[in-house]
């Protein structure tokens, strides 16, 4: 459908696109907000520089890892230094990270509309921001979820205390071989429920909100509907750019919106129905 997907680029002023995407917000009749990685990373939340010393500057000596997305495919010899990582790495960008403001502020704008939000992101963000959880669908997994590795069954498991706890006594980046999570049915080491290949489990609370956000989406084909996409990039695109595209495509009132640092634009196909701002997300949401 889209031969040139990446050659629209709004010509309008910085504070004409404003000016559009607010009235779209106010107008319309339902807001599909999708998120990614860019979100988070405007709220503060990187995984490289200065936040990634804070945390891992032992493991930047001891592994030359320079980043937490790279440390994540990081081939430890033991489980004991791999959930090292892993539980320091789920405990500062879950469980202590605390709500950034762009999500604050996107939930104000969002407020008493008719939303629902799709996101590649992991770390919870928009539950602790406020956001209805019946709104949410977490396609990629949840940082605060455990998994069987193999998998044996398709269930998952919270894993707050268990994190906390090796955490608490690593040592030499490695916990104490007893602390190594293992699944209640078969025995195998669990892993954290990401999407990294095909043992992905999409348990019963992933169909649950794949299901809803299909309704949603039946429900409000034929209004006013603001697709709003926020620092999604190309490494899953399949999932918010490229749907969003093909909807407002063939949606009669539908209108496309993206935020994100230098990576904002549209299909040609789509040009006239799109708003594309090229601005810190944080910074467009404050204004708005």
């Amino acid at each position: 459908m889209f031969l040139r997907p990446s050659t629209y680029k709004s010509t309008e002023t910085y504070s004409d696109n404003i000016a559009r995407l607010k009235h779209e917000l106010e107008t319309a009749d339902a807001i599909v907000i999708g998120a990614g990685a860019g979100l988070s990373t405007s709220a503060g939340m990187s995984y490289s520089g200065e936040r990634f010393e804070k945390y891992f500057s032992d493991f930047h000596r001891k592994y030359g890892i320079t980043d937490m997305y790279s440390g994540g495919f990081y081939p430890f010899g033991t489980l004991e230094e791999y959930w090292a990582w892993w539980s320091r790495h789920i405990l500062v960008n879950r469980y202590e990270a605390g709500a950034g403001k762009p999500y604050t502020d996107l939930l104000e704008l969002v407020k008493g509309k008719d939303y629902f939000v799709l996101t590649t992101n992991v770390d919870h963000q928009f539950q602790l921001a406020g956001f209805d959880k019946k709104r949410l669908f977490y396609t990629q997994g949840d940082y605060g979820l455990w998994q069987c590795s193999k998998p044996c069954h398709h269930k998952t498991y919270d894993n707050e205390a268990a994190v906390r706890q090796m955490v608490k006594e690593q040592k030499d980046m490695k916990i104490p071989s007893e602390l190594i999570p293992r699944c209640p049915v078969c025995g195998a080491p669990m892993n954290v429920n990401l999407r990294c290949d095909d043992t992905f489990v999409e348990d019963e609370g992933w169909h649950a909100a794949s299901e809803r956000y299909s309704l949603f989406l039946r429900r409000h084909q034929r209004m006013r509907t603001l697709f709003l996409e926020l620092g999604t990039g190309m490494n899953t695109p399949g999932i918010i750019k490229f749907s969003f595209w093909r909807m407002v495509h063939e949606w009669p009132d539908a209108t496309y919106a993206c935020i994100n640092l230098n990576e904002a634009y549209a299909p040609d196909e789509i040009g006239k129905k799109s708003i594309c701002i090229n601005d810190d997300i944080g910074k467009v949401l404050e204004k708005l």
